[in-house]
C-alpha cells in the first residue's frame, strides 16, 4: 500500500483520538501483538492523555521475555477493573472474538491479520483487517510510515521480531508488503538486539516435553503428523514444539496437542492443539471443520490453532486418541 493511500486510510483513526481519553491497547502476548502494540501507542503520542498495554496471558516462552527485557516494554497484567480506568480501548493482532476476556471489552479499534469469521463480524468504529499480510507489525509499520512518525530502535526492533516470528522468517505466508516493512525498519532496528532475542527460543525444563514429543508422533495420512504432550504448563509450548516440526523433512504438516489448565481457573481445563504446516493443505479450513464446534479454531493456510473444553473428551477415553481421531 501506497504512503498517501495508508494515510487516508487512517483518517477514521486519527478522528477516535482526543486529548482528554486514556487509552488501553489489549493484546494476547506474543512478538507479534507486542510490537503491534507498542507502534499503536507511538502513534497514539500527543494525542491523547495517556495510553497503556494490558496482556491477558501469562508470558512463559523464552524468546518474548528476552523481547520485553531487552526492548524495555511495560505491560500490565489484564484485570476486569481495568476498565472503569479507561475511557477508550484497543485490540492488536486479534479479534474480540478470539477469547472470551476480549468478549468483555468495548473495543474502538480492531487492527489484526487474522482470517476474520463472517459469523462473528468486527463492531469496532475502526477495524483494519488484512489476513493476506503475513503480520500485524507490517501493518503498524505501515502506519507509522505514513505519518511520518520517527522511529526508534527499540521499537523498529520489536515490529522487526514481530514480522520475522509471524512468517517464520519469510518461509511461512508473507507479502511484498511484509518485505518492505521488514526492509525499512532495518534501517532503524538494533541488530544485535534482535540477535539476542532470537537466540533465547528454549528453557532446558522443556526438554522433557520434546521428549514427550518424539514418543508420541503418530503419523495422519500419507505426510501429515500427530503429537501429544499430555499436561503442559504454558500452551507456548506446543507452538515451540509445533514450529520444530515444521522444519522435519518429510512432514508437509503437523498437530501438537496437550492438556492446559490456567492457575486462575484450575477446573477449566482446555485442550490446546496447534497446527503448523507448509502450504499444501489449508490449515485453518482444517482446523475450523474439525474443532470449530467444540469450541473455537482456525488461522492460516499454514499455521492454526484450535481449543475447546476438556470435558468434551466422554468419560473413559483417551484424550490423545480424542483428538487424533478428530484428524483423520
Amino acid at each position: 500500500m501506497s504512503v498517501s493511500r495508508a494515510a487516508a486510510r487512517l483518517a477514521p483513526l486519527l478522528d477516535l483520538l482526543r486529548r482528554e481519553d486514556s487509552w488501553l491497547i489489549v493484546v494476547n502476548a506474543d512478538p507479534d501483538a507486542i510490537a503491534s502494540a507498542m507502534a499503536l501507542k507511538r502513534l497514539f503520542a500527543r494525542r491523547t492523555r495517556t495510553t497503556d498495554i494490558a496482556r491477558i496471558n501469562e508470558i512463559q516462552r523464552p524468546d518474548n521475555l528476552a523481547m520485553i527485557h531487552d526492548l524495555r516494554i511495560p505491560l500490565l497484567p489484564w484485570r476486569e477493573d481495568l476498565c472503569a480506568a479507561y475511557q477508550r480501548f484497543a485490540l492488536v493482532d486479534s479479534q474480540p472474538s478470539h477469547n472470551e476476556r476480549f468478549q468483555q471489552i468495548p473495543f474502538s479499534i480492531v487492527i489484526d491479520h487474522h482470517p476474520l469469521d463472517p459469523s462473528q463480524p468486527v463492531t469496532a468504529a475502526y477495524t483494519d483487517i488484512r489476513p493476506e499480510m503475513g503480520a500485524t507489525s507490517t501493518i503498524l509499520t505501515e502506519y507509522l510510515r505514513a505519518l511520518d512518525v520517527r522511529l526508534g530502535a527499540r521499537l523498529a526492533t520489536a515490529l522487526q521480531y514481530g514480522i520475522r516470528t509471524d512468517t517464520a522468517s519469510f518461509a511461512r505466508k508473507a507479502t511484498a508488503a511484509d518485505l518492505r516493512a521488514y526492509q525499512y525498519l532495518t534501517r532503524h532496528a538494533d541488530a544485535s538486539a534482535l540477535n539476542r532475542i532470537m537466540q533465547s527460543e528454549y528453557l532446558r525444563s522443556w526438554l522433557k516435553y520434546f521428549s514427550r514429543a518424539f514418543a508420541s508422533l503418530h503419523s495422519v495420512g500419507k505426510n501429515g503428523g500427530y503429537s501429544f504432550l499430555g499436561e503442559v504448563e504454558t500452551p507456548d509450548l506446543l507452538v515451540v514444539i509445533a514450529d520444530f516440526f515444521s522444519r522435519v523433512h518429510g512432514l508437509a504438516w503437523i498437530a501438537v496437542a496437550g492438556v492446559y489448565r490456567d492457575a486462575n481457573a484450575p477446573d477449566n481445563a482446555k485442550i490446546v492443539v496447534i497446527f503448523r504446516g507448509d502450504g499444501r493443505r489449508d490449515l485453518g479450513k482444517f482446523a475450523h471443520d474439525r474443532m470449530n464446534a467444540l469450541g473455537s479454531a482456525g488461522g492460516h493456510r499454514n499455521m492454526a490453532r484450535a481449543e475447546f473444553p476438556l470435558d468434551v473428551v466422554e468419560k473413559g477415553r483417551q484424550i490423545e486418541a480424542y483428538v487424533y481421531s478428530l484428524l483423520q
